[in-house]
């Protein structure tokens, strides 16, 4: 999964989480910071070695950071 398809998946995840329904036509704000909230978390992980995903394992924390700035500039 690239860095781009995990910043949607993730911010998708949170607007059905926060119950918006109008994901297409609107960014939300809440989405978008509960989103970059669970990616900080996963780079602090990454940081001390933890295994993510083992198709990630080796660079997590450049993936996640690459992430992060997806979910940013959108």
């Amino acid at each position: 999964m690239t860095p781009k398809e995990k910043a949607k998946e993730l911010y998708c995840k949170y607007t059905d989480a926060l119950n918006i329904r109008d994901l297409q036509t609107t960014a939300n704000p809440f989405a978008k910071q509960c989103a970059l909230i669970a990616v900080d978390e996963l780079i602090k992980i990454s940081n001390w070695g933890g295994i993510i995903d083992d198709d990630i394992e080796e660079n997590s924390k450049e993936y996640f950071m690459q992430v992060k700035q997806e979910i940013e500039q959108s």
